[in-house]
């Protein structure tokens, strides 16, 4: 019973995704229905029909035959079959007597047309078949016109147009239910997704008030430690003591704030401090491996602020990184790190023969705004090249430093992106000790 079920299922399946072999194999039971009927004789209704009673002419079977071929495109011209099948029957109808059970086909070809069509157009056509094969039975037949023979083609052909119009409604409902069901997960993944946003957005905040209101009160009192150091040593100790409680205040609601914007399965923090100009031969050592030839200048070995540096890295590798993939085969580039008063110029030029607008914002993963990590090179990063956001972030990282980014099409052929930071970061950390000082000699 397994086997008969599953053999089913296959088949079932096989016809579903072969719908013109379906159609041939219900043509061809339909021909052999309309013949089986053909010779059977309903009599005058007192008794049961007498099967090979009468033999049906040439003429009908050659009709019965045309309307099952016509059946095979009922899906691909539902209203051509339609008609066809209908003009045939009627056909058979006036010319003979008794005549054929041709109006099968008709019956199946208005299903099909019910299925597939509004309900208005069904039952203007439904009426029209119905009312025609009906008169046509009526006014040509031998039997009386209300025989039960002439009933029955329009009891059939009313079943057929109901009947599709019930799979068609059904189908639509189906149909709505299953995009309601898909626009309900999507609203409710993008609901999901806006929720998570916001708490951690809440979070950032409470974040914010919280280590801002430490750092001040640590601020306060360590000024106050400083101002009564020499005078009043004892003053100074608990001014001290408040720095400590206040940091060890700080560091646990921070230590529980990042706790709650860690979700299972994030992998661990890089432990390797931020990069820098200070590993920027390792940079451009692994775009030059990777078949770009590059050039780098620095004019100052002076130190950088952390943040100003860490930026210029950024810039550099988004820049190689965008030059790498879009610049084409041949390409050059240059890196300058030039200090010009209060401020450090980052320039990126290449001779790629790429267009104008091949880079409105490529780049690696830089741009994003994580800080952490070791130097990359061609494809280093979290996929966004290619993203659109390489520009947009190289622009925002350099912005918020109070610096400013120009990125274009160089005359004559290429690509230029030009960085100006501040030297004194608006952020104001400290300085890291031997950052650029490694970048002093030319490439």
């Amino acid at each position: 019973m397994t086997t008969l079920s599953s053999g089913f299922a296959r088949a079932r399946r096989w016809l579903r995704d072969h719908p013109l072999a379906f159609d041939a194999t219900l043509a061809f039971c339909t021909l052999v229905a309309m013949i089986c009927s053909s010779f059977t004789d309903p009599g005058d209704g007192h008794g049961p029909p007498a099967f090979g009673a009468r033999t049906p002419e040439l003429f009908s079977v050659l009709l019965m035959t045309l309307t099952a071929a016509a059946l095979v495109l009922r899906r691909r011209r539902p209203m051509q079959v339609l008609a066809v099948t209908a003009a045939l029957a009627a056909v058979e109808y006036v010319l003979m007597d008794p005549s054929a059970p041709v109006v099968m086909s008709t019956v199946i070809a208005l299903y099909t047309v019910a299925s597939r069509t509004d309900r208005p157009t069904t039952w203007r056509v439904g009426l029209l078949t119905m009312g025609g094969l009906t008169a046509a039975a009526m006014v040509f037949g031998s039997t009386p016109w209300y025989s039960q023979e002439n009933f029955g083609v329009f009891a059939w052909t009313g079943l057929a147009s109901a009947a599709g119009d019930a799979v068609r409604s059904r189908r639509a409902f189906v149909d709505a239910i299953r995009e309601r069901a898909e626009r309900a997960e999507r609203t409710r993944e993008e609901e999901a997704r806006r929720r998570v946003a916001e708490e951690r957005l809440r979070i950032a905040r409470d974040l914010h008030d919280v280590v801002a209101h430490h750092i001040a009160l640590v601020n306060v009192q360590a000024g106050v430690a400083a101002h009564v150091m020499d005078k009043r040593p004892d003053q100074a100790k608990e001014a001290l003591a408040h720095v400590r409680d206040a940091s060890r205040s700080a560091l646990n609601e921070l230590r529980v704030t990042v706790g709650l914007l860690r979700q299972q399965g994030d992998p661990e923090a890089p432990t390797e401090p931020a990069p820098g100009l200070a590993v920027l031969g390792e940079l451009v050592t692994t775009f030059r491996n990777a078949g770009l030839p590059v050039e780098v200048a620095c004019a100052d070995r002076d130190r950088l602020p952390a943040a100003v540096d860490l930026a210029a890295y950024r810039v550099i590798q988004e820049a190689l990184t965008n030059v790498r993939k879009h610049a084409g085969a041949g390409a050059r580039a240059e890196v300058s790190v030039v200090r010009v008063g209060a401020t450090a110029e980052v320039t990126v030029l290449d001779n790629g023969r790429g267009s104008a607008g091949r880079r409105p914002g490529t780049g690696p993963a830089g741009g994003t705004g994580e800080d952490g990590g070791g130097p990359g090179g061609p494809g280093d990063g979290d996929g966004q090249a290619g993203g659109g956001h390489g520009l947009v972030g190289m622009r925002e990282r350099v912005t918020a430093l109070g610096g400013a980014l120009t990125a274009g099409p160089r005359y004559g052929g290429g690509f230029r992106v030009h960085a100006i930071l501040p030297v004194e970061a608006r952020t104001g950390e400290p300085d890291r000790p031997g950052t650029a000082g490694g970048t002093g000699l030319r490439r």
